[in-house]
């Protein structure tokens, strides 16, 4: 009877282990199963990591069971129930050491432990299983770099930036697709792994050109990423402020940024964003093959736009290259950000051999790119932008602007302000206020903590205060929009926090 008992706690409990783990198992893939990043994680949010509370705030991007986060959750189960049957064993080989009563009520509190430190082991979990996930890793990396290697006759183009560089590879793409079989890496994908997986998985003899997009979070990343996808062609789209938790300085930024250019073979092509001034010097010290663009020294460049006419609707220019060639060109794509990555898309475009009447083609058939300033209809007479992407000082000015140009109509913004701009935060969440302040006529503020410097960067400009409101979450601003919003306005949702952030 004793033992039948026992066999029903350790039921139950594992029963909530195996509930309770997924949370933290959720925080490890968002951390990129990187055993330190979720440590740190757990060290600044002790509260939501250790309640027992399910949250009830909406998921943005859910735990996905893929084999590597199977491993990790087996794994850790294995170990919590090791760490549940060792006292059992000792307490059998161990006769008379307690009564059945008292070692009853210390198994229990043993078990509550074991549910409540779950985090924890999670953390033990991900790093017992970090040198496996290594070896699996190295595998699948080393089979995607020789697939890559035996295609000589495939065009790689690596595109790279601070921000701008999804955008950038959707044009890129959508403007080669006039000409060639393209394929390019899904959102997200611009890691060793999601590329390999990519490579590995997608990759097939009918393409002709793969566009991939190399993420970085510290220096040697971009390195490591264009290794493997071995690109003759690489973009540098901007360098500005953005994962300064991690990188500390700008200058470890465009030192990171640049290892594509440095991994470019002797007959490759470098193209740079000649307007961005950290890029600007890179691209002085460059002598291998490069295309220069931009708007503003069009003598300099090799590809620039002029007569530049942007509205609510999109966007109007002529196409020049230093040759004379010129055409003009009409986009969906909102704002004057994106002629940039347009001209990107351009250099690639001629590079390979295009025409200018294949790129103004191209470029027409552009679609907005989700999350990115794309406009969406809800059918109320309301106009949403959605510019819910991770933002950062130069995206935001940029979505303003694109705000601006709307004359018709009410300009709400809502946004939770800018994250992991290191110091350099608090600063341009203020700046960002600033800007708010001289477009908008309401700003709803998602947590409070957070969005103190916009609240006083708004407060600069002697802003309404009755046209300011402070909302816990994206529902409490939705209710809000409910209220202030009529037809013909126009809502800016600017940045969506991640779900592995809390305030």
């Amino acid at each position: 009877m004793e033992f039948i008992l026992i066999l029903i706690l350790l039921a139950v409990a594992m029963k909530f282990v195996s509930e309770v783990s997924k949370e933290s198992l959720h925080m490890v893939q968002l951390e990129g199963y990187d055993p330190e990043h979720y440590k740190k994680w757990l060290d600044n949010n002790k509260e939501r990591a250790y309640s027992l509370k399910k949250s009830n705030q909406p998921v943005k991007k859910p735990l996905v069971f893929t084999q590597r986060a199977t491993r990790v959750y087996r794994v850790n189960l294995l170990v919590s129930t090791i760490l549940m049957i060792v006292p059992i064993i000792i307490f059998y080989l161990v006769p008379n050491a307690l009564s059945f009563s008292i070692f009853l009520v210390l198994l229990v509190l043993l078990e509550y432990l074991l549910i409540k430190l779950q985090p924890l082991i999670m953390y033990l979990s991900t790093n017992i299983m970090k040198p496996v996930e290594n070896k699996i890793n190295m595998g699948f990396y080393i089979s995607a770099k020789d697939k890559i290697k035996g295609r000589e006759d495939l065009e790689v183009i690596g595109i790279t930036g601070s921000f701008g560089k999804t955008s950038t590879k959707v044009i890129v793409s959508t403007i080669l697709s006039e000409k060639f079989n393209v394929l390019r890496t899904p959102e997200s994908f611009n890691t060793p792994m999601g590329l390999s997986k990519v490579i590995n998985n997608d990759l097939q003899p009918e393409h002709e050109v793969f566009v991939a997009e190399l993420g970085a979070k510290v220096i040697g990343e971009i390195r490591e990423t264009a290794q493997l996808v071995q690109p003759r062609i690489g973009v540098l789209t901007s360098i500005g402020p953005c994962h300064l938790e991690t990188f500390k300085n700008i200058d470890n930024i465009a030192k990171t940024k640049y290892e594509l250019i440095e991994e470019l073979p002797t007959d490759g092509v470098a193209i740079f964003n000649y307007d961005n001034e950290y890029i600007k010097k890179l691209a002085d010290k460059t002598f291998k093959e490069k295309m220069l663009y931009g708007l503003e020294e069009s003598e300099k460049l090799d590809m620039y736009a002029d007569n530049i006419l942007v509205s609510e609707l999109g966007s109007t220019f002529t196409l020049k290259d230093k040759e004379g060639n010129s055409i003009v060109c009409t986009t969906k794509l909102l704002g004057k950000h994106n002629i940039y990555n347009i001209l990107a898309g351009a250099c690639v475009a001629k590079t390979l051999g295009l025409t200018f009447e294949e790129i103004q083609r191209g470029i027409s058939r552009i679609e907005p790119i989700e999350h990115r300033l794309n406009i969406i209809n809800p059918g109320t007479g309301i106009i949403i932008i959605d510019d819910a992407f991770n933002s950062n000082p130069i995206g935001s000015k940029a979505a303003l602007d694109v705000l601006s140009e709307f004359k018709e109509g009410k300009k709400i913004i809502v946004t939770p302000g800018m994250i992991e701009l290191g110091e350099m935060e608090e600063p341009a969440n203020r700046e960002f206020g600033v800007n708010i302040g001289k477009v908008c006529d309401y700003v709803i503020l998602i947590g409070e903590k957070r969005t103190k410097p916009i609240y006083e960067g708004l407060m600069e400009t002697n802003f309404n205060v009755g046209n300011i409101f402070v909302v816990n979450n994206l529902d409490e601003a939705s209710i809000q929009i409910g209220k202030i919003a009529k037809p013909k306005d126009v809502v800016l949702f600017e940045n969506d926090l991640p779900d592995n952030y809390t305030e």
